[in-house]
């Protein structure tokens, strides 16, 4: 029963991307794409979580909490991006893709989708995996769970405010928003998004040892580190950055980390050799 309800979900997610990929293909607008699939996995998660709990109520307290945990991290995320993407503006990262594919770029893109299917699945069955932890609820874990979940919401909430608002303001074109969470880490969003999946590893896990399955949660987090910091996150959208901004994207990067926040690293004077005498 498990694998089937597994599958339809897998098939969901495929269709889902599918329709992202004809919306893109129609409007022109890649944006469509990320905020479709932030719907689609959202739901994803939630079905898997809810289809977790037993005619008899156990572990439903913790698997109505994680899917109230995935939902509104979709909602969240797939509005920000929609309304982003309505607002107008191609997103340098497939921009640079239909660059590269060049007029191969649509069956390509088609491809490249169903694997953005399959990551959605990944993380779906890390938010199944929190709730198909059998300890009795509530437990200190899904506190600390919790806890991270609504820190890194607020960040990444107020890391997107805080960008819209400094490129609201005409003198900051063609800058480097430094404020904020931002003059913290080059990427405060791709952070607080990589946070909100240990959230689940925190549930999941059971300290005891009796669920050795809940250890299947921490391909959530590891899989979106590789992801956003080797992948689709920091490397394109960086390298757009560097060709955009030029020497002021240099010297931020520079002074400020690129993923983990941290306080801004002073830039060293020169300081000329002396001659011999």
């Amino acid at each position: 029963m498990v694998i089937l309800r597994i599958a339809v979900v897998a098939l969901g997610l495929s269709l889902a991307m599918t329709f992202a990929w004809s919306v893109q293909r129609r409007t022109g607008k890649s944006g469509w794409i990320d905020a479709i699939w932030s719907f689609a996995t959202a739901a994803a998660g939630a079905a898997l979580a809810l289809w977790a709990l037993d005619a008899d109520g156990a572990r439903g307290g913790r698997a109505l909490l994680v899917a109230a945990m995935v939902a509104g991290w979709g909602v969240r995320l797939g509005t920000h991006i929609a309304a982003r993407t309505l607002r107008g503006g191609e997103d340098p990262r497939y921009a640079e893709l239909a660059r590269t594919w060049g007029a191969g770029f649509s069956r390509r893109l088609l491809q490249f989708l169903q694997i953005q299917a399959a990551s959605g699945l990944l993380l779906a069955l890390a938010v199944f995996a929190a709730s198909r932890n059998p300890a009795p609820f509530p437990a200190v874990f899904d506190a600390l769970g919790v806890m991270v979940f609504v820190i890194s919401f607020a960040g990444e909430t107020f890391a997107d405010r805080q960008l819209a608002a400094w490129r609201a303001k005409p003198a900051n074109k063609g800058g480097v928003c430094d404020v904020g969470l931002w003059g913290l880490s080059r990427h405060p969003n791709y952070f607080f998004e990589w946070l909100t999946w240990l959230a689940y590893a925190l549930i999941a896990i059971d300290p005891a040892g009796q669920y050795p399955w809940g250890a299947a949660s921490l391909l959530g987090p590891i899989f979106m580190y590789w992801l956003l910091v080797h992948v689709s996150g920091v490397p394109p959208l960086e390298a757009h950055m560097a060709r955009s901004r030029g020497e002021a994207f240099a010297a931020y990067q520079a002074r400020v980390n690129a993923f983990f926040p941290g306080p801004p690293r002073k830039r060293r004077p020169l300081v000329a050799r002396s001659e011999k005498s």
